[in-house]
């Protein structure tokens, strides 16, 4: 076969081919999810929404139905009165479509597919407002101010019949405006405004009492913590000082207990570096006694070696001369080495007898003070009411003295005086001084305990004796 007649009978084939899907995509027609396709003809009339369908030309037609949203306005032209006779003007928004079933769109088919969007409409607008009117007409002005829902409630069940009728279904009612010519919704308000502003006016003036309450309260809270807290540091202070006080104290008492301490054990230290000093120097004296005896002896050898020199050279020389001589410086040494010998052991006993005599003395001072202490204790507890007497007498004169000590002190006394009566002028600092003297027996009795003429009472003249038991016997004899 020809290549040339097969690309022909290809060519051919091909444009058959378009030629048949594009006559089968004219006929295929599609209904989206906004709309529904009425198909109707040789198979009677047949609902499409959301799918295909093929349409045969000649022998069937169809016709598209918009499902989307209707909004209009219902706004009647003439105004609604309400029950209670206002004229009101009302403006609301409807928002209305075709059902989905396929019943309410072959019945929204049958009244409103030859019709125009504007005649469409006017029609629903004109079912609305009639309603409209109605519902009006039952509420008062209050009502259909304060609850506009209630009226949208009312619209969609009461268009339900009509409106299912034609397919169509009120998705939502809403008031946009009321308003009357009379001002009666303005003057509506005035009361709920008064009654609000006067709500407010109160609730302002129920905070600002309530807020200066709060106010006083919190300074008073303020002042009491503040009192309190003031207290608080008074008695934390208090108590610091007294810890401060008590750890002074205690730190004088260590440090006197620390003082006494030291001082006894330095007084110690000392009593014994002194007995040490002596010993060491009895022993210093000893030592330095035989050191002297050494030398004596020492002394006495070189003698005794001079002597058998001599006694040589003599025995050399002269016989007889030697032997006197030797007699002589015999003697002599002799008697050198005796009172050498006699005067280191005199030193020595003197060193030794003079260390033992001072250490004897500061015993001896030591044992006189302890004793004269404790003869003085017991003379103090063994004081009767006549030494306390005694004591506070003879320490009288050196009271007025202290009392008087002040006015030795004094430079210069002015006085003035208008020199009547009899205190005035120097007879004042006189008498004072006579007062002044005169309560030191009232000091002593205060002090002793005795009355000063019961005391003085009991002094005996000079001469006069105590009476002694003969004495008594012998009154009582006489008087026999």
């Amino acid at each position: 076969m020809d290549i040339g007649l097969i690309a022909a009978l290809t060519l051919a084939v091909l444009l058959g081919t378009l030629f048949i899907v594009s006559m089968f995509a004219r006929l295929f027609r599609k209904a989206g999810p906004h709309e529904a396709l009425l198909v109707y003809g040789f198979r009677g009339t047949r609902v499409i929404k959301g799918r295909g369908t093929i349409i045969f030309p000649l022998v069937e037609t169809c016709k598209s139905l918009s499902l989307e949203l209707m909004s209009f306005d219902v706004a009647p032209q003439q105004d609604l009165y309400t029950c209670q006779g206002v004229a009101v003007t009302v403006e609301a928004v409807a928002q209305i479509k075709v059902k989905s079933d396929p019943e309410s769109i072959e019945t929204a088919a049958e009244q409103f597919l030859t019709k125009s969007d504007v005649d469409r409409l006017g029609l629903i607008r004109l079912v609305m407002e009639g309603h409209l009117r109605g519902i009006i007409g039952q509420l008062s002005v209050e009502q259909i101010v304060k609850e506009p829902e209630m009226i949208g409630e009312r619209m969609r069940s009461t268009c339900a019949d009509d409106l299912n009728k034609m397919g169509l279904v009120v998705v939502s009612f809403t008031l946009k405006e009321v308003r009357d010519k009379n001002e009666y919704i303005i003057n509506m308000g005035k009361p709920d405004i008064a009654r609000i502003k006067r709500d407010a006016d109160v609730a302002a003036a129920e905070a600002e009492r309530d807020t200066a309450i709060r106010r006083a309260v919190a300074a008073r809270e303020a002042a009491i913590a503040k009192a309190q807290a003031d207290q608080e540091r008074v008695l934390a202070e208090t108590l610091s000082m007294a810890k401060q006080a008590e750890s002074q104290r205690d730190l004088e008492i260590k440090k006197a207990t620390y003082l006494e301490t030291v001082n006894r054990q330095k007084a110690q230290a000392d009593k014994a570096y002194e007995i040490q000093s002596n010993v060491m120097q009895q022993q210093v004296i000893a030592e330095a006694v035989k050191i002297k005896q050494s030398e004596k002896e020492g002394e006495i050898k070189v003698q005794e070696a001079e002597i058998q020199r001599v006694e040589r050279e003599l025995i050399a020389t002269v016989l007889k001369q030697a032997d006197a001589e030797k007699q002589r410086v015999l003697v002599s040494a002799e008697a050198a080495k005796a009172r050498t010998v006699m005067e280191a052991e005199g030193q020595a006993a003197a060193i030794r007898a003079k260390g033992e005599a001072e250490a004897d003395i500061t015993f001896k001072k030591g044992d006189a003070e302890a004793r004269a202490m404790n003869v003085k204790a017991e003379a103090y507890q063994e004081w009767n009411q006549a030494a306390v007497v005694d004591k506070l007498l003879t320490g009288m004169p050196d009271v007025v003295r202290a009392m008087a000590e002040p006015l030795s002190k004094v430079d210069r006394i002015t006085i003035v005086s208008t020199g009547n009566g009899d205190g005035a002028g120097m007879s004042k600092i006189t008498g004072d001084m006579t007062k002044i003297a005169a309560q030191i027996p009232a000091l002593f009795e205060t002090l002793s305990g005795m009355r000063m003429s019961e005391l003085l009472g009991k002094v005996r003249t000079i001469g006069d004796k105590p009476k002694g038991p003969s004495d008594n016997d012998k009154s009582k004899a006489d008087g026999d």
